[in-house]
C-alpha cells in the first residue's frame, strides 16, 4: 500500500468516528432537549463540514515543512521589518534566480475559516501565495520574479488571516534557460504535459510531447451516452490519443514530436513487475496498443506486435530518446509525485537512459501529492509555493518559471482542449464549491469548472532539478 492510501486510509478512519461522534451528540441533543433539533443541527454540522472542513489534509497545518536544499546554494541575507524585506546593504540578487523564502506563518482565529495567504505588493508585480487554514509552521514562499523590486528595498509581505513570524531566510538557486535548449516532456497520460509544463514547452526552442498511456479508463461520462463500459472506455482512449497530439500543436509544437505511446491507463506498475507479460487495459477490453499510436509521425519498436509490456515501453522510449536527442527531459518527480503511472513513468525513462552517450538535464514536476490534493492552494492566476514535505530525506533543487498573463490564458485554452477536464463536476462536489464560495470566500476559476483550471493555470510553474 502507498503513502498516499495510508494517509486516505487514516482519513476515513477518523472521519467514520468524527461522524459516529456527532450522530451521537445529536441523539442526546434530541432526547434532552427536542426531537426537532436532531434534523436542523444534523443539517448545520453538513454545512460547516463542506465549508470548512472537507479539504484532503493529510497532516496536521501546525507541522513544520522540512525542506533541504543543496550545500552551498547562496542565501543572501534578508530582515522582516514590519511589512518590509530588506536584503542586507550590497546584496544583490540575478534576475532570473528561483527565490524561496522560508518563514513561520501563524494562521489567526479567522485563518482558520478563511484561506490564509502572504501578499507581495511593492512593485508591478504583486502576487498572493495561499496556505492552509489553520496553518501555524514553518513554510517556504516562492519570490520568484521578485528579485528586482526586492533589491531596490520595496517588497512588502503582508499576512491576511496569518502572522509571519521569525527571522526569514532566502535562498537563491541559479539555473540555464532551459527554455533555450531541446526540450522533451514525458506525460504519463494525456493532459499530464499541459498541466506541469505548458509555459516551458511552449517557448522551448525545440520541444517534444511523449505521453505514455491512453487514458481510458474512468468513462463514466461517455457511458451516460449509452454506450457500454468497453465502447466507452475505447472512446475516451481515443479522444485523449487525440488530444495528445493535437493540443501541443496549440503551442508550435510540430506534429511529428508529439507521439503517443498507447499504454494503458494504471497498468505500468504491472508491466514493471513483469517487464515480458503483456498487460492489457482494465476497462477497453484491449491487447494491443497500435490502435492508439496511428496517429503517430513514424514508427516505433512496439509497433511490431502492439503488445503492452514494460519492455516494449523501454525499447520506444529509447528510440525517441536517440530521435530527439533532448537536452532537457521534464518528467514527474519521483518523491513529490505519488501516482503510480507517474512513479513508472520516472523510472521507464531512467532506465531507458542507461548507457546512452549523453545524459540530459532532468526536471521533475508534481501534478499530485501525498498530503494535499487542494495544492496549489490558492487562485487561479496567483503564485505557487513550495508543496508540503514532511521528509528532507534528500537536498531538492526548484527551478520556477514565470508566465504572464497571456501565456497563462494560452495555458487554460490548452487545458479546456483535453477532453478529460471538459466534463461537469458530480453534483455534490459543485454543492460544495457553492457552500465554500459563499462561507468560506473561496472563488473559482474563470477558465473552467474542473480543479485543475485553479491549480494549474499560475503565474509560476514550479520544477526540481533532479
Amino acid at each position: 500500500m502507498s503513502r498516499k492510501q495510508q494517509l486516505l486510509k487514516r482519513h476515513r478512519r477518523n472521519k467514520r468516528i468524527g461522524l459516529l461522534i456527532t450522530l451521537a451528540l445529536l441523539l442526546i441533543a434530541g432526547v434532552l432537549v427536542a426531537w426537532w433539533l436532531v434534523p436542523v443541527l444534523a443539517v448545520l454540522a453538513w454545512v460547516a463540514h463542506e465549508a470548512w472542513f472537507a479539504d484532503h489534509l493529510f497532516y496536521s497545518p501546525g507541522d513544520d515543512y522540512q525542506y533541504s536544499f543543496p550545500p552551498y546554494t547562496p542565501q543572501p541575507k534578508v530582515h522582516l521589518n514590519g511589512e518590509h524585506l530588506r536584503l542586507d546593504d550590497g546584496v544583490m540578487l540575478v534576475e532570473a534566480a528561483t527565490l524561496v523564502l522560508a518563514i513561520r506563518v501563524k494562521s489567526t482565529w479567522l485563518g482558520r475559516f478563511f484561506d490564509p495567504l502572504v501578499e507581495l505588493n511593492g512593485g508591478d508585480n504583486p502576487d498572493r501565495q495561499t496556505f492552509e487554514r489553520g496553518v501555524d509552521g514553518l513554510r517556504y514562499l516562492n519570490l520568484s520574479g521578485q528579485a528586482p523590486v526586492l533589491s531596490r528595498g520595496e517588497l512588502r509581505l503582508r499576512g491576511r488571516f496569518c502572522r509571519l513570524l521569525g527571522e526569514p531566510v532566502l535562498w537563491a538557486f541559479e539555473h540555464p534557460d532551459y527554455r533555450r535548449q531541446r526540450v522533451m516532456v514525458i506525460a504519463p497520460h494525456a493532459d499530464d504535459a499541459e498541466l506541469a509544463a505548458y509555459g516551458l514547452y511552449s517557448q522551448a526552442d525545440e520541444a517534444w510531447i511523449v505521453t505514455l498511456t491512453a487514458g481510458e479508463i474512468e468513462a463514466e461520462h461517455y457511458q451516460q451516452m449509452g454506450l457500454g463500459k468497453v465502447e466507452a472506455a475505447r472512446l475516451k482512449g481515443r479522444l485523449r490519443a487525440w488530444d495528445s497530439i493535437a493540443v501541443p500543436r496549440w503551442a508550435g509544437v510540430p506534429e511529428a514530436h508529439c507521439v503517443q505511446l498507447g499504454y494503458f491507463c494504471l497498468q505500468l506498475p504491472a508491466m514493471r513487475a513483469a517487464p515480458a507479460t503483456p498487460v492489457g487495459s482494465r476497462e477497453a477490453d484491449m491487447s494491443d496498443t497500435r490502435p492508439f499510436r496511428q496517429l503517430n509521425a513514424f514508427a516505433l519498436p512496439g509497433d511490431v506486435d502492439g503488445a503492452p509490456t514494460w519492455n516494449n515501453l523501454l525499447a520506444d522510449l529509447r528510440e525517441l530518446l536517440l530521435r530527439a536527442q533532448p537536452e532537457v527531459i521534464v518528467l514527474p518527480h519521483p518523491v513529490l509525485d505519488p501516482h503510480p503511472d507517474h512513479i513508472c513513468a520516472q523510472a521507464a525513462v531512467i532506465e531507458a537512459l542507461q548507457g546512452l552517450d549523453w545524459q540530459p538535464t532532468l526536471l521533475g514536476y508534481a501534478n499530485h501529492l501525498h498530503d494535499n490534493d487542494r495544492w496549489p492552494m490558492g487562485d487561479t492566476g496567483a503564485g505557487i509555493t513550495l508543496p508540503p514535505l514532511f521528509e528532507a530525506n534528500q537536498p531538492l533543487h526548484p527551478w520556477c518559471l514565470a508566465l504572464d498573463r497571456p501565456l497563462q490564458c494560452d495555458k487554460a485554452m490548452a487545458l479546456g482542449m483535453m477532453h478529460d477536464l471538459q466534463p461537469r463536476a458530480p453534483f455534490k462536489r459543485r454543492l460544495r464549491r457553492g457552500l465554500q464560495r459563499l462561507l468560506a470566500g473561496r472563488s473559482g476559476s474563470p477558465f473552467g469548472e474542473n480543479e485543475f483550471f485553479r491549480k494549474a493555470v499560475r503565474r509560476h510553474e514550479l520544477f526540481w532539478r533532479l
